[in-house]
């Protein structure tokens, strides 16, 4: 192996040549790395987010959509392959994100987004009685059975103690190797506490219009900054998302302008409704 005056490496075997970016998430990038780096500074720094428009004016850009594909190119990088899933007391609920509509309400809304919730509950082992954990969240069809319990196992230990309310598509989670209660539903607190909190981000960071084929991607960096709220570093938040964007597949634009599957129409949600809760 050799470095060529380009910069790129050469094998002296097969005379192929890559460079250091190369299956990263800075795949054939254009510009510098330490633009990049400075890039993750400025997002891991803001404490409610970072919207394109901010990251373009600190970094200089001349492109507001070049500001918009590298955010939407982080979201990708927030969520960790094999993170450890959650465990011992789980809330779980389900939210639709999305304005007033005329038609349906409640689960089976039209034209909106579920967003399946499940949070830890360390009340219990912390010494003030109160304490919410990591989050999961996801985008799913519907809040059938079938759905409710593929996210269950695909983000929650087995043995895990879930509380939900008395929706039926929870129903058959003892046989799935869960303990089950099913409570009223206004006891899941810290389950419409964490809504509240994702519902008022999504409005105070991005003015609630988001598009809906995008909206996983904003969950998966919601989920990355609550999880490490408690953080006294942003160092170290600095540091997860490099290490992360280095272990991240490269993303094509058109992958970033198809964005995550939804059954919602591909068109800006409007968040409204909220609690004034505070982040």
């Amino acid at each position: 192996m050799r470095k060529t005056t380009r910069g790129l490496f050469e094998c002296k075997g097969c005379s192929r040549q890559t460079s250091v970016t190369a299956g990263t998430l800075f795949h054939n990038t254009r510009k510098p790395l330490r633009l990049w780096f400075e890039a993750m500074w400025h997002i891991t720094n803001q404490k409610y987010g970072a919207n394109a428009l901010g990251l373009q004016r600190v970094l200089g850009l001349g492109s507001y959509h070049t500001a918009w594909r590298w955010l939407h190119k982080f979201r990708r990088a927030m969520v960790r392959p094999g993170r450890d899933n959650l465990s011992g007391i789980v809330e779980i609920d389900e939210t639709y994100i999305g304005g007033k509509s005329p038609g349906k309400r409640g689960r089976g809304a039209d034209n909106k987004n579920l967003v399946a919730v499940a949070v830890e509950d360390k009340s219990q082992t912390s010494p003030t009685g109160k304490g919410i954990g990591r989050i999961r969240l996801k985008l799913i069809p519907d809040a059938s059975a079938t759905n409710l319990n593929a996210f269950i196992q695909e983000h929650i230990n087995p043995g895990a103690h879930i509380r939900t309310d008395g929706w039926s598509g929870y129903q058959n989670l003892p046989t799935l190797g869960y303990e089950h209660t099913a409570v009223n539903s206004k006891e899941l607190n810290i389950a419409h506490l964490t809504i509240s909190l994702l519902k008022r981000w999504l409005l105070g960071t991005y003015q609630g219009a988001v598009n809906s084929i995008h909206l996983g991607y904003y969950l998966d960096e919601f989920t990355f900054r609550f999880n490490r709220r408690t953080s006294q570093s942003r160092g170290k938040l600095f540091y997860r998302l490099v290490q992360q964007s280095l272990l991240s597949d490269p993303v094509p634009n058109q992958q970033i302008v198809c964005g995550k599957s939804s059954n919602a129409p591909a068109e800006a949600i409007h968040v409204t409704e909220l609690h004034d809760v505070p982040f």
